[in-house]
């Protein structure tokens, strides 16, 4: 079981600015609470007991809260000097893990997904990474992931209309030592020069989920957490 979690918390959240402004994108407030809180607080009820937040934007304002609001959590900081891309922001925060597989999700996204399950998908398959995958219907805004019967990533698809498919839902089961030793430049996209550039050569595992989903990315989905998150 991987008790583990890197939080990806470093973005500008450009897109969000207008209903945002001076905060990074995992502080936009939800019922006056800060997003991440939601983020944070799933993770614990689903047995993640050791937290490395990766923070690059504004990181003085996650500290602050982090440091005050969830003082008792075991935590570290994998904090960017300059914006290294989701991959690099990961593999970073790698160099802290103190397991061999650790979970990977976003601060500003909060995907439920049963994170024991995950676990033993991914170690027992000693897959490389396992992505978490949410079925959606009639969306245009996320690229489409396919599998075959043994679970394997076999296709990423781009973004455009989709009746129905399976989308990259930001959570993962990623095995530390794959990431440390895969040849990557120090700034890159975890999505895709990792995940799209070695699946077809690495053994990376899809994992379907219809667990509660919502990426507060664009100020609609910010105003429809308002709503949902109560």
């Amino acid at each position: 079981m991987i008790t583990q979690a890197i939080i990806l918390a470093g973005g500008l959240g450009t897109r969000l600015r207008s209903a945002v402004p001076d905060l990074p994108k995992c502080m936009a407030p939800i019922n006056n609470k800060p997003f991440i809180a939601y983020v944070i607080t799933e993770l614990q009820q689903q047995g993640i007991d050791s937290f490395i937040f990766s923070l690059g934007y504004k990181s003085e304002a996650i500290v602050d809260f982090i440091s005050t609001h969830f003082s008792n959590i075991n935590f570290q900081l994998s904090i960017e000097e300059e914006p290294l891309g989701t991959g690099g922001a990961i593999k970073l925060a790698c160099k802290k893990a103190t397991q061999q597989n650790i979970i990977v999700t976003n601060g500003d996204t909060l995907f439920k997904v049963n994170i024991t399950a995950l676990s033993t998908l991914h170690e027992t398959e000693n897959a490389s990474c396992t992505l978490a995958l949410k079925p959606m219907q009639n969306f245009e805004r996320y690229g489409v992931v396919e599998i075959d019967e043994t679970n394997r990533i076999s296709s990423f698809r781009e973004k455009q209309y989709y009746k129905t498919g399976l989308i990259n839902g930001g959570v993962y089961a990623l095995s530390v030592n794959d990431m440390l030793h895969t040849n990557l430049p120090e700034k890159f996209s975890f999505e895709k020069d990792y995940l799209e550039n070695f699946y077809q050569t690495k053994n990376m595992k899809g994992f379907i989920q219809d667990g509660y989903f919502i990426d507060i990315g664009i100020p609609d989905d910010y105003l429809k957490a308002q709503k949902e998150l109560k």
